[in-house]
């Protein structure tokens, strides 16, 4: 039953795509978050799901979407020399087979990530694909939340769609991404217009959001905690009562923290021992055995070069209790431990050249998103005010982004990736309408309409989007 509704659901997606083409963006995006076929136990899981939802976008773009001019912009070149830089990394791959078993995945993760800006060309596409993105990853979060309110969490344990603790799903990953959707949700309570700012709306987006934040309770990934941390900070960058608000913070962390399992706490806690942790012990290990290994390597070992490691380290070993302890260091030998760092990751696999245009692909997206909210804001303009807004919701979505990948090997992330989509199709967008030149007729047009309304109704914004096509 599993299966056929989920080949169903799919099946829609691609035949309301033949009169709307951009579905089928669509149905990539929400293939590649969740991957259907390996929820299921039958008949989908010998379908390929991603590849035809792959094929059908491009081939929907290529012959029946109606385009407007693209854009080649440097952060596309950027992803292009990644991708380029990638596949020669590979050539020399230390561990060819493993290597390119990420490669499969890495490769239509950039290639996607580049194609996304042709295709979000207009207000309502924005919306449709974010989206998209936002309830499947929420799918996925729900179901994570209600288990750790009815008491299914646990570090390692959590049990969620699929039992498979690789990409969205494993446990600090589904922790970043679900504070990182957060600002996202916020922005659709606000400008949504598939499904306008209401009282349902605004209730199940305060739901969605309240299981974001159980998702770090539920699989007890640190990662989640700095992740939430750090939304904190942005939220207090935005409010206007900054003093309330930090005292409103610390109250509500006092209120919550009886119901928080020990478990939870427990593990918590590690991150002020990190010397008497193994996890964090061997990431500190595994840093400075990459650092090492990219002095001999400058060019990076390929994907999956992590698997060479080795290293031994001393970890302190705690016997007796109450005042009766003692204390003794052990020598512990470790090896093939993954980065436990998109940067290491990017650094031990890609060397500095690879590195490097990451970190540049990253700094471009926060910088741009933060000149088009200014720019948005001088405006002034009603009309505008959803795009700067959505600038704002992709600069924090991706800082809570890194500051997750600096404790997780997710440089590759397709999540984030299609959101770095989502932010070049912004910036294009946002240029093509400041410039009348540079737009279609009918959105010339659209905004001639949007200013007539607005001449006629002073205290009207309009809101109305753009056909689906």
């Amino acid at each position: 039953m599993t299966d056929l509704f989920l080949l169903g659901f799919f099946g829609l997606f691609l035949v309301f795509g033949l009169k709307r083409p951009f579905l089928w963006v669509c149905a990539y995006l929400y293939v590649d978050i969740l991957a259907p076929q390996k929820i299921g136990f039958g008949v989908i899981t010998g379908v390929p799901v991603s590849l035809v939802a792959f094929v059908a976008a491009f081939g929907g773009w290529l012959l029946m979407d109606k385009k407007v001019r693209p854009t080649f912009t440097f952060r596309q070149v950027l992803m292009l020399f990644l991708l380029v830089w990638a596949w020669f990394t590979m050539q020399g791959a230390e561990f060819p087979y493993e290597a390119a078993s990420k490669w499969d995945w890495v490769w239509k993760t950039l290639l996607f990530a580049m194609f996304l800006p042709f295709t979000v060309t207009n207000r309502l596409r924005f919306e449709a694909a974010a989206l998209v993105m936002v309830l499947t990853a929420g799918a996925i979060i729900i179901s994570g939340g209600l288990k750790t309110v009815f008491g299914g969490g646990g570090y390692g344990t959590l049990s969620l769609f699929v039992n498979d603790n690789s990409g969205i799903y494993e446990s600090s990953t589904i922790s970043t991404v679900a504070i990182a959707i957060i600002p996202l949700l916020y922005w659709f309570t606000r400008y949504g217009t598939v499904f306008p700012p209401s009282l349902p709306v605004k209730l199940f987006a305060a739901g969605l959001a309240g299981a974001c934040l159980l998702i770090p309770i539920g699989t007890e990934a640190r990662t989640g905690l700095v992740c939430i941390a750090m939304l904190g900070l942005l939220v207090l960058r935005e409010s206007r009562h900054k003093l309330l608000l930090m005292v409103g913070g610390v109250l509500l962390c006092i209120a919550a923290f009886p119901f928080l399992p020990q478990s939870y706490a427990d593990r918590m806690a590690t991150m002020m021992t990190a010397q008497e942790d193994e996890s964090a012990s061997t990431r500190v290990a595994v840093w400075e055995w990459t650092l090492d290994y990219a002095k001999a390597h400058p060019l990076g070992g390929g994907f999956e070069a992590y698997r060479a490691n080795s290293f031994t380290y001393r970890m302190p070993q705690t016997t007796g209790e109450g005042n009766m302890t003692s204390t003794r260091f052990e020598k512990v030998t470790d090896e093939g431990r993954a980065y436990h760092s998109a940067f290491f990751e990017m650094l031990g696999e890609q060397g500095w050249p690879g590195l490097g245009a990451w970190v540049l692909l990253q700094a471009l997206g926060l910088y741009q998103m933060e000149r088009l909210r200014r720019r948005m804001r001088n405006r002034g303009d009603p009309q505008l005010a959803w795009l700067g807004h959505l600038a704002i919701a992709l600069q924090y979505a991706q800082l809570i982004y890194l500051v997750g990948a600096l404790f997780q090997g997710i440089a590759w992330q397709p999540f984030i990736m299609m959101l770095a989509g989502l932010q070049i199709a912004l910036v294009v967008y946002a240029k093509r309408y400041d410039s009348p030149h540079g737009a279609t007729i009918g959105e010339r047009l659209a905004a001639e309409r949007a200013a007539a309304a607005a001449s006629a109704r002073p205290d009207a914004v309009a809101t109305g989007p753009a056909p689906l096509r």
